[in-house]
């Protein structure tokens, strides 16, 4: 950054290296490039240099000859404030280059509450915030990432959606972009031709779209030399992705079913990745990651050979994403980590049951007594409230819970250190393509009711206690159910002043709840039950789970009755083969009808 005006900006705003770019491995300029893309993620950059997605898809655009792929995120709102005072566009992290100069402009929506940042990003960009007002001359606003399985509230906003697994669209894309444009085609040409695309779809064009699923994680980029976060980012290591997908079956977890099927990394790779990104990056921890990472069924094997070679760099193991039924304490390979974190989500087995967690009192508390005796003294819990059936026998049974482990730490303790437990409890949000996807969100009285008990039960104990803001889950299920007129109520609360919903000390929810009122919309209206025979907002997206399947699941659990694991043998989801086979052979079709950009 040479501008004057913003380096006098950056002077009066906290961190100001969150918006001088310059990273480390950031990849050398393309002045020449056809395709110029800003890839955003819309929240702060501590949590976007985080994300492993933005990551993937920086490197898969960058590695195009006639592409330049760069970074913007949401400015905080110090900075937000001073660009519009000063009249300075949003500009990219690697050139500082206004967004609107860009031909397209992508968005990853990891999450409900940060759709307000988009808007304002787009409005700090000069940026039409409805695709109806674009001109020619604007870029095209495209969206991936997994609230994308229900485009809607979200599509008169967004000119394309990216639905599914990005790596291969999103080259596809590029390569319809730079055809086009060679060929001096204009905007609505390249979004007629990629309509066409699998994975792709374009409100006013496309009718319907298959969630795209790449057949193999073995052979798919993985970043080895990511830029390096200018200060400390909110997951401060480097990733490797061991799997995707999941095969339990949790009946309320959107990512197990929109990731279906898995597809896993051997360990030779994964050790050759992971030796790459030590030599490049200088961390001192590397993640394994994945939605479920003991169930990796190669990982002793893995962490015997990743071990050696860590350990001879100084560099420590993280394994994420830890269930209670396959957790093994030596399995850690870093002896500095002293605290495990579970997720039980329900106090009682019955609930349990109905939510298909398949997770016992016995897989709990052996897995406690395990850790409790290789010193672990801080435990950390994650629980549910107003899971579909609960009642307050099943709240009361997770101070219930506590309570035994409080005990069994007093038996088991091999540490001189007092029991550190801690419990935080977050509200079920009904998600689409998951057995509850008709479900209703109970009300703001239900949940704080239950945060009381929780409260009063937890405090007898000394056991901390967190709790999620219940008007943020509900604005969170709306979004997630929501239909075209959740639009109109974003860009009313965005000009009510609303942005970083995401944050609790910036969640505006008296503003929310006067969009919806000046919307004449009731939020009401999304948290309800949905009647298993209405046309569901998101039915125009076919994630590969059938809603046949979908439905059995939710009978199921009204009856307390669990699914197995898909590794013991097909559920019979409705996720075909040929649906996998067919996304691929469309691919590598489209590929080699296309000229050789790399």
């Amino acid at each position: 950054m040479t501008d004057k005006s913003i380096k006098n900006i950056l002077l009066s705003v906290d961190k100001p290296a969150r918006y001088t770019g310059g990273e480390i491995n950031t990849p050398p300029q393309k002045k020449d490039a056809v395709l110029r893309y800003l890839l955003c993620l819309p929240d702060v950059y501590e949590v976007a240099m985080s994300n492993l997605g933005i990551k993937i898809l920086y490197d898969v655009l960058n590695a195009r000859k006639d592409t330049v792929c760069h970074n913007c995120f949401a400015p905080w709102p110090d900075m937000g404030a001073q660009l519009s005072a000063n009249g300075i566009p949003l500009y990219s992290l690697e050139s500082g280059e206004p967004m609107a100069s860009y031909g397209i402009v992508g968005f990853s929506l990891q999450y409900e509450l940060s759709y307000s940042n988009v808007v304002y990003m787009l409005r700090l960009g000069g940026i039409p915030v409805l695709s109806s007002d674009r001109k020619e001359t604007d870029p095209v606003i495209m969206a991936g990432g997994p609230c994308t399985v229900n485009p809607a509230p979200m599509s008169g906003i967004i000119d394309l959606f990216s639905i599914g697994d990005g790596e291969e669209t999103l080259d596809l894309i590029a390569g319809v972009y730079v055809a086009n444009k060679e060929a001096g085609g204009s905007r609505k040409d390249f979004l007629q031709k990629a309509a066409g695309l699998p994975g792709v779809y374009v409100p006013g064009i496309s009718v319907g779209v298959k969630r795209a699923v790449i057949p193999s994680l073995e052979t798919a980029h993985c970043p080895v030399k990511p830029k390096i976060s200018n200060i400390e980012a909110v997951h401060n290591r480097a990733v490797i992705e061991l799997f995707r997908g999941c095969t339990r079956g949790c009946r309320f977890c959107q990512a197990g079913m929109i990731y279906r099927p898995v597809r896993e990394r051997t360990p030779q790779t994964v050790v050759a990745l992971a030796e790459q990104l030590i030599d490049n990056c200088g961390y001192d921890e590397i993640s394994l990651s994945s939605l479920s990472t003991c169930d990796y069924p190669r990982l002793r094997e893995l962490l015997t050979a990743l071990k050696p070679i860590c350990d001879s760099r100084h560099v420590s193991i993280s394994l994420p994403s830890t269930r209670v039924d396959s957790f093994e304490a030596d399995f850690v390979a870093d002896s500095r980590i002293s605290s495990i974190t579970f997720a039980p989500e329900a106090g009682t087995q019955r609930l349990r049951d109905v939510i298909n967690k398949n997770v016992t009192e016995a897989d709990i508390f052996s897995s406690l007594k395990t850790a409790f005796n290789r010193g672990y003294a801080n435990v950390k819990l994650y629980f549910m409230l107003g899971l579909p059936t609960e009642t307050f026998e099943d709240v009361a049974g997770i101070a219930d819970m506590c309570e035994r482990i409080v005990e069994l730490y007093k038996t088991e303790r091999r540490s001189g250190k007092p029991l550190s437990l801690s419990v935080s409890t977050s509200t079920f949000i009904p998600k689409p393509f998951t057995p509850f996807q008709w479900e209703r969100q109970f009300g703001e009285e239900e949940i704080t009711a239950r945060q009381n008990l929780l409260k009063e039960r937890l405090r007898r104990i000394r056991v901390k206690y967190s709790y999620h803001d219940i008007r943020a889950s509900r604005l969170e299920a709306a979004f997630s159910r929501g239909d075209k007129r959740m639009g109109a109520v974003l860009i009313k609360a965005c000009e009510l002043g609303c942005k970083f919903d995401g944050w609790t000390e910036l969640f505006d929810a008296d503003a929310w709840d006067k969009a919806f009122a000046e919307c004449g919309i009731s939020i009401d209206e999304y948290t309800r039950e949905f009647n298993e025979n209405e046309r569901l907002p998101w039915s125009m997206v076919d994630a590969g789970v059938s809603f046949g399947y979908l439905l059995g699941e939710r009978h199921k659990a009204y009856r307390a009755e669990t699914t197995g694991d898909c590794r013991s043998g097909c559920r019979g989801c409705g996720l075909a083969a040929s649906h996998i086979e067919a996304f691929a052979a469309n691919c590598a079709g489209r590929k080699g009808a296309a000229n050789d950009n790399r």
